[in-house]
């Protein structure tokens, strides 16, 4: 099975370098800890409303998931005659004259040396660096933090002569390590010492119910508003600034970039917000789950207005020996925030105990077993009331979309709505 894989991804590769040496797209490579696919989805919305564009669909951030965004097609699955079918899309790329001149592609590294091995052929003429938190999710395989640091700045090492990157400013570790590596760098953030600025971030409701987010991006003295519709969470602030950053570096005005990102549907399982049943109200981050991103999760549900804030938090996986002080951390941060806590896996056991040393008590907490995501939304729907807003988050194989099946207003709408889908992840 391994010689296959690697056959595949030979092959597809092969067929992938083929294409970019036919067509010569311009490539923005987006990677990353945190918010990588946010911010490909992002840059892409603003980028293709003026220029033909394509970006990684889903998360296709791997050695075989770069090439077959290159060739805009989808996985073979364990189909070995999809993948013949692939193959063959890939040679009518190679020889159709119409191509994309802008490709937005997500870039990430589960192991050593995963980046570098895509970044030698890729050569992206830009670099967007989202988050390298000091905690950071895939850093099992790694020997620190600083390694895995090091690993996604080989993306920035490889780049074209002349590329820029684009890095978020208030990660300073991050900033210091891409400044090191490439002339050209231009930062964003919530910092007032970044060249683009997030300010005035805020929620937006409608009769007491979160619709969306607000806040300005700031740029040498221009000032705009900017409206996400249907989502929550400082990860979309940073990807809209990201966005406006590539943007003006393509010749968007900040006005033009607002206006794209208004149109923008961001994609499912990342903060976005449904309506639950009896009256509640759902922030699903189901797709997967980080130390960082989950503290920021629960910032944005420690800021919505609620008469009950419940979080359902599922096993952080990929962290190595930084487990457990992960998990223990969360629940710290759950016990400032949340009035009902729900935990699911037997990692996340240690954020109910962060959260009972921070001072919750044991009635505020329900505890399920590894595989129980859809025992514990069902019997969390028999509870809910009106105006509760309930956060569900976890790692990808912990399936927490599934909490969120039993407790949404429209389950008829989950293939819609909901991450993970497909046949091929129903079926698992």
């Amino acid at each position: 099975m391994a010689f296959l894989k690697q056959l595949i991804v030979f092959l597809l590769t092969l067929e992938a370098r083929l294409v970019l040496w036919r067509h010569k797209p311009e490539i923005v490579a987006v990677t990353g800890n945190v918010g990588k696919t946010t911010t490909k989805d992002a840059v892409y919305a603003a980028l293709s409303s003026f220029m033909s564009a394509r970006k990684s669909e889903k998360s296709y951030n791997s050695e075989l998931g770069v090439p077959l965004a290159i060739l805009g097609s989808a996985s073979g699955w364990n189909n070995p005659l999809a993948w013949i079918g692939v193959f063959v899309r890939g040679a009518v790329a190679m020889l159709q004259s119409h191509y994309p001149k802008l490709l937005v592609l997500e870039v990430g590294a589960d192991r050593p040396g995963d980046i570098l091995r895509v970044a030698r052929w890729l050569r992206p003429h830009m670099v967007v660096m989202t988050s390298v938190p000091k905690m950071p999710v895939h850093v099992e395989f790694f020997d620190s933090p600083e390694a895995l640091l090091r690993e996604k700045c080989s993306l920035v090492k490889c780049m074209r002569s002349g590329g820029v990157v684009f890095v978020n400013g208030d990660d300073v570790r991050l900033l210091t390590a891409c400044r090191e590596e490439a002339r050209q760098v231009i930062t964003y953030g919530c910092d007032s010492t970044n060249d683009i600025q997030g300010s005035h971030e805020d929620i937006e409701y409608a009769h007491d119910v979160p619709k969306g987010l607000r806040f300005r991006i700031n740029r040498s003295g221009a000032s705009v508003p900017i409206t996400i519709s249907g989502v929550l969470g400082r990860a979309y602030v940073y990807a809209a600034l990201a966005a406006a950053a590539v943007g003006e570096n393509k010749g968007r005005d900040l006005v033009s970039v607002a206006e794209a990102l208004l149109q923008w549907v961001p994609p499912p399982g990342r903060m976005r917000i449904l309506e639950g049943t009896r009256g509640s109200t759902i922030i699903d981050d189901s797709y997967n789950a980080s130390p960082e991103a989950t503290l920021f999760a629960l910032d944005a549900l420690k800021k919505v207005r609620a008469k009950r804030r419940i979080a359902v938090l599922a096993d952080m996986l990929e962290l190595g020996k930084l487990s457990a002080d992960a998990h223990r951390t969360v629940g710290k941060m759950a016990a400032e925030c949340a009035d009902l806590l729900i935990t699911v896996g037997f990692r996340a056991r240690l954020i109910a105990e962060g959260a009972l040393d921070a001072g919750m008590g044991e009635y505020q907490i329900q505890q399920y077993e590894q595989f129980e995501s859809e025992r514990a939304g069902r019997e969390l729907e028999k509870e809910l009331s009106e105006g509760d807003v309930v956060l569900v988050k976890g790692s990808e194989s912990m399936r927490m979309e599934r909490v969120v099946r039993e407790i949404m207003a429209e389950p008829l709408r989950a293939p819609e709505l909901l991450v993970r889908q497909n046949k091929e992840w129903i079926t698992r």
